[in-house]
């Protein structure tokens, strides 16, 4: 069966006016437009809808029976095709699946999920693990919101850069490298651990020594940033992390932290989702608010927050 949905609100407009010339008056429509819309839904529902008693019409017993269910469906239709709806967080309920990696996820859980309950409790989180190799579940649908130190490759994956962290050097108190000045050689010269998922014994540190003649000795490589300050803290390893985001695990743990005796390059973080997601206002909620709060992470504490950051489309 072929069914015209305008004829549901043609149906609605019928049974709210009471009157052909009122139902074509409400929706712009003639009023022989609407007597035509008016045998079509007769045909249709096999009843007379609106039946003829003295100068006005009358509604029949089915039509006042489906009265309210009619009114219901083209408000939620309404609401369905409507390019502005209204986003309320009270009511919202659904699950967003984030996956940053370990560090951020540390630094910055903690105030995301208490802001989302504030805001709208209905409102669940799935911390996702980073995977150990490029995985498609952001394109997928799987993963809602990413992190990454790199911009996508793929045109549909939007993007927004959120700050840069600078580099710096952790190792456990009383360590050799915390007493005098950390030169270019001394650091070359220590034992080092990278933090690599991939198990990496090689980083930009290694490269940036490379072009100045020196090479470190890195004798292991960590999964996260957590394991490697759990290790730096119990050995004499030593480790180059992000700063601002590692910041509070390395206050916590009591690790002193050290400039890099070279130049590094900052490393920029950005969010990434799938465009399907451009246009979703939940999603542009989460967003904002998953960046407001990493950039508390990269504002000096007395500053003021600063402004959401432009969306880059990578393209």
């Amino acid at each position: 069966m072929q069914l015209d949905l305008n004829l549901l609100t043609a149906l609605d407009a019928l049974l709210e006016e009471g009157s052909v010339a009122g139902a074509a008056a409400r929706l712009h429509v003639t009023s022989p437009a609407m007597s035509r819309s008016l045998g079509r839904i007769r045909k249709a529902t096999g009843d007379q809808i609106l039946v003829r008693t003295g100068r006005s019409m009358v509604p029949t017993t089915r039509a006042l029976a489906m009265r309210t269910e009619v009114h219901a469906l083209v408000q939620q239709a309404h609401k369905l095709l409507s390019a502005q709806q209204e986003l309320d967080l009270a009511a919202l309920e659904r699950v967003f699946t984030v996956r940053w990696h370990d560090a951020l996820t540390a630094a910055c859980g903690t105030a995301l999920i208490t802001a989302v309950r504030r805001r709208a409790p209905g409102v669940r989180l799935r911390l996702s693990a980073e995977p150990g190799t490029d995985t498609p579940e952001l394109r997928r649908g799987e993963v809602d919101l990413e992190s990454s130190s790199g911009v996508p490759v793929f045109p549909d994956i939007r993007h927004r850069l959120v700050g840069t962290d600078r580099m710096v050097v952790a190792v456990r108190p009383g360590h050799p490298l915390a007493e005098g000045p950390l030169s270019l050689e001394r650091y070359a010269a220590a034992e080092h651990l990278t933090v690599s998922r991939r198990g990496r014994l090689r980083d930009q540190a290694d490269d940036a020594l490379a072009t100045l003649g020196l090479e470190r000795h890195v004798v292991a490589a960590g999964p996260t940033a957590a394991f490697a300050m759990q290790l730096a803290l119990g050995t004499d390893l030593v480790v180059t992390l992000p700063d601002a985001v590692t910041r509070a695990a390395r206050d916590q743990l009591g690790l002193v932290t050290l400039p890099v005796p070279l130049q590094l390059p900052d490393v920029p973080l950005y969010l990434l989702w799938h465009q399907r997601y451009n246009d979703d206002r939940a999603h542009t909620w989460l967003r904002d608010l998953a960046t407001e709060t990493v950039q508390a992470l990269f504002a000096p504490p007395a500053a003021s927050r600063q402004p959401l950051t432009t969306d880059r489309t990578g393209q």
